[in-house]
């Protein structure tokens, strides 16, 4: 396997914060030519540039921490000026007590993470797939925000008066968010039964607009999600969240250099838990969990709609794999599908179950 210190004649390394960026040139053997720091705006990204021109001019790359943060707008700068950027995790700190910590320290760290590195993290795309995530992202909020709102209201239920409480108890849960939020509060009654009443009307049209955005935001994301891959949504088991959340994780072609390196990303993978005289596998629960949430669901249905998925499963389990197994295996199928799809290296969408490997 090419390492990278073969194939550049040094690497920047950048620590990025929210107000500055270090910068540390670093050559292919690990020592450190030159530093530099620079506030993170785009005459600090310009200045970071001539900097590794003028300590690198040859094949260079950049390793940059938080591309998805505080590194997302140099990581732009440095892809529209055809720079190689590699996403470095948070560099391991010295386990003894006392270990240095600075900023040009971990931009060092950075650098030789990436030369050190058997396989390079290429960073997310931004455009289309970072709409994505920011509709994602704020959908994800406004469903747990009226989640919350939901059990708020049934606490304010319980401990209604009891003409109150007597009258929404019999009512099921939307149609108690819509009796709800039309609630008056009378100058008849006393004033806990209308601050009562009050309280009920806000949370419940809390309710209805945090849905209401909720709702708005799917449309949106299925919108993109059809311009990008609506080959994903003619799956089974396929939604316009769980299509979306893949696109995000998956990012772009070439990212992942195998389905394997996707399936380790999604915590899908098999991990060997072997002794003795035991030979068996564990679930993965590493990786990126929201694309592993995405692909649980997925298994979901289509192990209580799929007349195929069923099958899989009865054999697995007659073959005495439990159930949590023989739904890690499906999971692996189904992460195999997808990177066969959007890697557009074989236009059949359908991966067969039979496909499965048997050590999982």
């Amino acid at each position: 396997m090419t390492m990278l210190a073969e194939q550049v004649d040094g690497v920047i390394g950048v620590d990025t914060h929210r107000d500055t960026l270090a910068a540390a040139s670093v050559s292919p053997i690990g020592a450190v030519l030159a530093t530099t720091d620079c506030p993170a705006n785009a005459r600090g990204y310009r200045h970071l540039l001539d900097f590794a021109r003028q300590h690198v001019p040859g094949r260079r790359c950049w390793a940059l921490e938080g591309v998805g943060s505080f590194g997302a707008g140099l990581a732009a700068f440095l892809d529209q000026a055809g720079e190689q950027v590699v996403e470095v995790l948070r560099p391991k700190r010295p386990a003894v007590r006392g270990g240095r910590k600075t900023d040009m320290l971990d931009a060092i760290r950075a650098a030789k993470e990436a030369l050190a590195s058997e396989h390079l993290i290429q960073p997310r795309l931004r455009g289309e797939r970072e709409a994505l995530r920011v509709l994602l992202a704020t959908r994800h909020g406004a469903v747990l925000a009226s989640t919350a709102a939901i059990n708020q209201l049934k606490a304010l239920i319980v401990s209604a008066p009891d003409d109150l409480r007597s009258e929404l108890r019999k009512l099921k849960r939307p149609a108690q968010v819509t009796h709800c939020a039309q609630l008056r509060d009378r100058p008849t009654h006393g004033v806990e039964h209308r601050m009562t009443a009050r309280a009920l009307r806000s949370t419940a049209q809390r309710i209805q607009a945090l849905q209401a955005e909720a709702k708005a935001l799917e449309y949106e994301i299925l919108s993109l999600v059809r311009q990008l891959a609506p080959e994903l949504l003619d799956l089974l088991g396929v939604g316009p969240i769980t299509a979306a959340q893949v696109l995000v994780s998956w990012s772009h072609p070439g990212r992942f250099r195998s389905e394997a390196a996707l399936a380790s990303f999604a915590g899908v993978s098999p991990i060997p838990a072997s002794s003795g005289l035991t030979n068996r596998h564990r679930i993965n629960r590493s990786g990126d969990r929201q694309l592993n949430r995405a692909l649980h669901t997925i298994t979901l249905i289509r192990m209580r709609l799929d007349p195929a998925t069923k099958t899989y499963v009865t054999r697995r389990v007659a073959e005495g794999k439990t159930s949590r197994d023989a739904q890690r295996c499906l999971k692996r199928a189904i992460c195999r599908q997808f990177f066969k799809i959007l890697e557009r290296s074989n236009h059949d969408s359908g991966a067969n179950l039979e496909d499965l490997p048997q050590a999982a």
